[in-house]
C-alpha cells in the first residue's frame, strides 16, 4: 500500500533535523526548499516564465537567479509576488510528483514530502499523512535567534509570518515534540512510524 507522508514545521523548529533521520531510516524524502532552488536553474520548468515575466535584470551573470533582487521586486507588489508564485507552485508540484513517482518507480512504498507551508498552502491535500515537528514558542524564538543571528524583533516578525505551530498541531495526523534530545526525536519518530505500520531500516 503506497503513502504519501508529508512533514512540516515551523521556522527553527528542527523539521530538517527530523527529515534527515527519515533519510537515515531508509526514505526518500522531497523537500520543497530544495526543489524550488532546482526549477529555477537555467533549463529547468521555471527558467524561462521567469525570464520572461521578470526580465534579465533578475539574472546574475552566471545566468543563476539573483533571488536577492527578485526578492526587492516582489516584497513591495503583489500582483508580482501572485504571478511569480502562479510560475513557481506548479513547477514545483510537478518536480516533487516526478521524484515522488520515480521513487515508487523504485520499489519503494512509502515517500516523504518535507514541505514547510503543508498546511498553508493546502498540500496537505495531497498526502495521505501528515506529521508535524513542534517546539515550544520561547523554544523556537531561541534557536531562530541563535541560528540565523536575529533580533528577537526579527526573529518574532519571522515566526508571525507563518501559521501558528499550536494551529498546525490541530491539523496534523502525528505531532514530533522536538523540545527535547535528539534520541527523544528519534524515538517519537520511529513510534509514530511503527504506529502507521511504515517498516523501515
Amino acid at each position: 500500500m503506497r503513502k504519501v507522508i508529508g512533514v512540516t514545521g515551523g521556522i527553527a523548529s528542527g523539521k530538517s533535523t527530523v527529515s534527515k533521520m527519515i533519510v537515515d531510516l531508509g526514505f526518500t524524502v522531497v523537500d520543497a526548499d530544495l526543489v524550488a532552488r532546482k526549477v529555477v536553474e537555467p533549463g529547468e520548468a521555471a527558467y524561462e516564465p521567469l525570464k520572461e515575466a521578470f526580465g534579465l535584470e533578475i539574472f546574475k551573470e552566471d545566468a543563476t537567479l539573483n533571488r536577492e533582487k527578485l526578492g526587492a521586486i516582489i516584497f513591495h507588489d503583489q500582483e508580482k509576488r501572485l504571478l511569480l508564485n502562479s510560475i513557481m507552485h506548479p513547477a514545483i508540484q510537478k518536480y516533487m510528483d516526478d521524484q515522488k513517482e520515480a521513487a515508487f518507480a523504485r520499489g519503494e512504498e512509502v515517500v516523504f514530502m518535507d514541505i514547510p507551508l503543508l498546511f498553508e498552502g493546502k498540500s496537505h491535500k495531497t498526502v495521505d499523512l501528515s506529521l508535524l515537528v513542534f517546539v515550544d514558542d520561547e523554544v523556537q524564538l531561541q534557536r531562530l535567534m541563535e541560528r540565523n543571528g536575529l533580533s528577537k524583533d526579527d526573529a518574532l516578525a519571522r515566526i508571525h509570518s507563518q501559521m501558528p505551530l499550536a494551529k498546525k498541531k490541530e491539523l496534523a495526523d502525528a505531532v514530533i515534540d522536538n523540545n527535547g534530545t535528539i534520541e527523544e526525536t528519534k524515538n517519537q519518530l520511529r513510534a509514530i512510524l511503527d504506529n502507521w505500520d511504515v517498516k523501515y531500516l
